[in-house]
């Protein structure tokens, strides 16, 4: 019988190749599935005056884009349109990301959309909403009988 020396390298290597195995067969067409598909970046940040929505959208226009306030809900549609691809070229690694896109984000009732700012510049979407001025609180007092 001969003498194997124990390598504890070798053992945890042959744990992750296994663990990587199961990946592949189980769930690497859901996640696969998802990586596909193409959403722009988004930032929501609040200042007391209005919601501020900054969303990346390279290579898009303001034609190209749909923003639609409706039932409390911010939502932003579009599609980035793929280049024609040559045949006679051949392509070492395709990694942008191309059709159609929606992102939706509940906002505040205090928003008022008839006065919703949005433009686009640079590849970078900015939408500004105004928050409506709240009814201020008012004391009232009581008399005595």
């Amino acid at each position: 019988m001969a003498i194997i020396r124990w390598n504890p390298r070798r053992s945890f290597f042959d744990v992750a190749d296994e663990f990587n195995r199961m990946w592949d067969e189980n769930f690497q067409g859901r996640w696969a599935e998802r990586e596909r598909m193409w959403q722009p970046r988004v930032d929501v940040n609040d200042s007391k005056d209005a919601i501020h929505v900054t969303a990346e959208v390279p290579g898009l226009t303001q034609k190209d884009v749909k923003i639609t306030i409706k039932d409390n809900q911010l939502v932003i549609s579009g599609e980035k349109k793929s280049e024609a691809e040559r045949e006679e070229d051949t392509y070492h690694c395709c990694e942008r990301r191309y059709g159609k896109f929606e992102r939706a984000f509940v906002i505040p009732s205090e928003v008022d959309a008839d006065k919703a700012e949005a433009k686009v510049k640079d590849g970078i979407l900015s939408i500004k909403l105004p928050k409506v001025e709240k009814v201020k609180a008012k004391e009232i007092s009581i008399k005595a009988q």
